[in-house]
C-alpha cells in the first residue's frame, strides 16, 4: 500500500513523480500528493496535495502549475492514522516550512514523538503519524543543513515500519530515503535517479535497479547514489536488473488490467513451470540455503500467508502432507506468531507473498527464523525482503500484476507450492522419479487448460450478469474445492463488495444452509467424478440439501460430468485434471464471474474500494 516515487535528473520532475505515482495506482490509496524543489539559486519548497483519486491532483497542477523543478517526491495515501483528507495527505512540512517528507508504514511511537513535539511549541496541522516524523526531520536538518544526516538521526527515534523520502528546499539536487520493513528500490538512469515503493513507477525510464536491505539511508543526486546504515556507516545495495517492460503494465487491449490479468494465467504458469528440472531429473528451487538433509530432516511444515495466498496455503496442504506424509499446518500470518507456535531446526515454514513485502507475513517469518525454524518462501518479487530473508526461494514468475484482486499471482502461487511438494517428496525419496515425473507432466499440461477454460468464459460472464441483483452468494466445496471456494467468496467481496461466503459443503447443515432462502446463488465447486467418486457423491448431496431450499445451483465440474449436470441449474465445466491439481483451472471461472459481477454493478475492478496491492503495515 502507498507509492513512494523520488526523482533527481534532467526532465520535469513533476511529470516523472506523476507518470510514477499513475503505474503505482494499483497498490491501493486515497489521496495523492506531490513536492518539488524549485530549480535556481532561490529553491523553495513547492508542494500540493489532494484527496481521492490522482485525477484530482493532476486537475489541480494544470490549473495551477508549479514552477520548473529537476527534483521532487511523491505519493499516493492509505489511510492508517487520520481520516482521507486534504490535510492528511502526504507531503508533511516541518515546521519552519524547509522540508517535506513522505511515508509508507506506521510509526508505532509518533504518540510519543507527537507529545514531545508538541511541548515544545509545534503544533501539528494534520493526525498523522507521519507528521511527527517531518518535524523531527526539519529540527535536525536544522542543525547543519545537511538532510542525509538529519535523515540518520532521525530513522534511530522511529519504531514501526517505514519507508520515508525528503526534499530540503535549499537543496535542488538531493532526495534522501530511509527503509526498514518496508519496500524502497532506486532506479539507476543515465544523469538521472530514481526511488520508488515499485520498479513500476520507474520502468519507462529505466531497468537497472538497486535493491536496499534493512535499516538503510540512500541519498540520490546528480553525481549517483549513496547508501548507508541506521548506524551512519557506509553501505551498499544490490544491483539487479528488471526483466520486463513497460507494456508489461499497460492494459494491453483490455479494458481492465484484472482481465487482462486473467488472461496471462496460462504464460505466467507456463513461466513459473519452465526450466524447473534440471539434467539429473531433480526439482530446482530459485536460492537455497538449506542442504537435502536439512529437507529430510524436516517432521513439520507451516504455511504461512494472507489473504488470496493463505488459500493457495490451503490447497499445497493437501498436496504436502499426500505426497511427503509430513504433517502439515495452514496459518493466517497475522495470528501465527500470537499464538507462540512450536517451532525447531526441524520446522519449515513455507512463507507465501506475491510482494515479499507482505507485513504480516514477514513479521511471522522472523519469529520463525527466532525459533530456529528454516523459512521457505515463495514470492513474485526478486529481491524483496522476505526471500531475501530466507532459506530458500521459489520465485512464482508472474510478471507485474496490477490489479488488486489477485489472479496470476494465485495460479502461479499454486504451481509453486506443488513444485515445493514435489521436491520436499523428492528429496525425502517419498516418490519415485518417473512418480514425480508423471505430476509434472500432469503441470506442464495444465497451462494449455487454463486457456481452454479462459476461451469457454463467455457463460460465466452471463451468469454473473443473472446475479448481479442477488443479496448474497454462497460457495461450497470439499477436499481442494474447499480453499478454492473461499478464493471465489473473497474475490466477490472485494470486487462486487456483496456478502459471499465460502464453506466447506459438509457444514452446511452444521448452520450456513439457514443462510439458503429461494433464489439464492450457490456456487458449488464439484470434483471430478473419476477415482475419488466418494468425495464426488457427497458433493452431490449438498447440491441436493440446498437446491431443496430454493437455492439456484451453480456448478463448476469437469467436463463430461452427467451426473453434476442432472442436479445443477448452471454448468461450468473444466478439462479433466488429477484432483490436487484441479484449483489451477477451477479457480479461473470464479475469477471471472467477481470481475463480470462487480462490472454489472458499476464497480472499479482494478481498484476496489478500501483495498491495496501490497500490505505493508500490521
Amino acid at each position: 500500500m502507498c507509492g513512494i516515487v523520488g526523482y533527481v535528473g534532467r526532465r520535469s520532475a513533476v511529470d516523472v513523480v506523476i507518470d510514477g505515482l499513475r503505474r503505482l495506482e494499483y497498490r491501493g490509496y486515497d489521496s495523492a500528493g506531490v513536492a518539488l524543489v524549485a530549480d535556481g539559486p532561490e529553491g523553495g519548497l513547492e508542494v500540493d496535495k489532494r484527496a481521492g483519486k490522482l485525477a484530482n491532483l493532476e486537475g489541480a497542477l494544470a490549473d495551477h502549475p508549479l514552477p520548473e523543478s529537476f527534483c521532487g517526491i511523491g505519493h499516493t495515501r492509505w489511510a492508517t492514522h487520520g481520516v482521507p483528507s486534504d490535510r492528511n495527505a502526504h507531503p508533511h512540512l516541518s515546521a519552519d516550512g524547509r522540508v517535506a517528507l513522505i511515508h509508507n508504514g506506521i510509526i508505532e511511537n509518533f504518540a510519543q514523538l507527537r507529545a514531545e513535539l508538541e511541548s515544545e511549541g509545534v503544533e501539528f496541522e494534520s493526525d498523522t503519524d507521519t507528521e511527527a516524523a517531518a518535524h523531527l526531520l526539519g529540527r535536525e536538518y536544522a542543525v547543519d543543513g545537511d538532510l542525509t544526516e538529519a535523515m540518520t538521526r532521525v530513522c534511530v527515534r522511529l519504531e514501526g515500519a517505514f519507508t520515508l523520502l525528503a526534499v530540503a528546499a535549499d537543496d535542488p539536487d538531493t532526495v534522501v530515503g530511509a527503509r526498514r520493513n518496508s519496500p524502497l528500490v532506486v532506479g539507476l538512469g543515465e544523469g538521472e535517479y530514481f526511488l520508488a515503493s515499485d520498479v513500476a513507477a520507474f520502468i519507462a525510464y529505466t531497468t537497472d535497479a538497486v535493491e536496499l536491505g534493512q535499516d538503510q539511508i540512500v541519498t540520490i543526486d546528480r553525481d549517483g547514489v549513496t547508501v548507508r546504515g541506521f548506524d551512519g556507516q557506509a553501505s551498499e545495495g544490490t544491483p539487479f536488473s528488471v526483466d520486463w517492460d513497460i507494456a508489461a503494465a499497460e492494459k494491453g487491449g483490455f479494458d481492465t488490467f484484472m482481465r487482462k490479468e486473467i488472461h496471462e494465467q496460462p504464460a505466467a504458469v507456463a513461466d513459473t513451470l519452465r526450466g524447473r528440472i534440471d539434467e539429473s531429473g531433480q526439482i530446482v528451487l530459485d536460492e537455497v540455503r538449506m542442504s537435502d538433509q536439512d529437507f529430510r530432516d524436516i517432521d513439520k511444515v507451516f504455511i504461512i500467508a494472507c489473504g488470496t495466498s493463505y488459500h493457495a496455503g490451503l490447497v499445497t496442504k493437501y498436496a504436502i502432507e499426500h505426497w511427503t506424509r509430513i504433517p502439515c499446518e495452514v496459518e493466517l500470518a497475522s495470528e501465527f506468531r500470537y499464538r507462540d507456535p512450536v517451532l525447531d531446526r526441524s520446522t519449515l515454514v513455507v512463507a507465501i507473498s506475491q510482494s515479499g513485502e507482505t507485513m504480516d507475513t514477514l513479521m511471522a517469518v522472523r519469529h520463525a527464523k527466532d525459533q530456529k525454524a528454516r523459512v521457505l518462501s515463495i514470492s513474485n518479487t526478486v529481491g524483496s525482503t522476505i526471500p531475501r530473508e530466507s532459506d530458500a526461494v521459489l520465485y512464482t514468475r508472474a510478471g507485474i500484476e496490477v490489479a488488486v484482486a489477485s489472479t496470476k499471482a494465485f495460479l502461479t502461487q499454486l504451481a509453486a507450492c506443488y513444485l515445493v511438494g514435489l521436491h520436499l517428496a523428492q528429496v525425502r525419496g517419498i516418490k519415485y522419479a518417473d512418480e514425480v515425473s508423471a505430476v509434472l507432466d500432469e503441470l506442464v499440461a495444465a497451462p494449455g487448460k487454463i486457456a481452454k477454460v479462459i476461451e469457454d468464459l463467455e457463460p460465466v460472464r452471463q451468469m454473473a450478469r443473472d446475479c448481479a441483483s442477488a443479496q448474497r452468494v454462497l460457495f461450497i466445496g470439499r477436499h481442494v474445492g474447499y480453499p478454492v471456494a473461499l478464493e471465489g467468496a473473497l474475490k466477490l467481496k472485494e470486487l462486487a463488495y456483496l456478502h459471499a461466503e465460502g464453506f466447506a459443503a459438509g457444514e452446511l447443515k452444521h448452520g450456513p444452509i439457514s443462510l439458503i432462502e429461494e433464489g439464492t446463488p450457490v456456487i458449488a465447486i464439484v470434483p471430478s467424478p473419476r477415482g475419488r467418486s466418494l468425495l464426488h457423491d457427497k458433493i452431490i448431496s449438498n447440491i441436493q440439501e440446498v437446491k431443496a431450499r430454493g437455492a439456484k445451483v451453480i456448478a463448476v465440474c469437469e467436463e463430461g460430468d452427467r451426473i453434476t449436470k442432472a442436479h445443477a441449474d448452471l454448468v461450468i465445466t473444466t478439462p479433466a485434471s488429477p484432483t490436487l491439481l484441479a484449483p489451477l483451472l477451477t479457480a479461473v471461472p470464479l475469477q471471472e464471474f467477481a470481475a463480470e459481477l462487480a462490472t454489472a454493478l458499476g464497480r472499479d475492478i482494478d481498484q476496489p474500494r478500501n483495498l491495496a496491492k501490497s500490505v505493508t503495515v500490521e
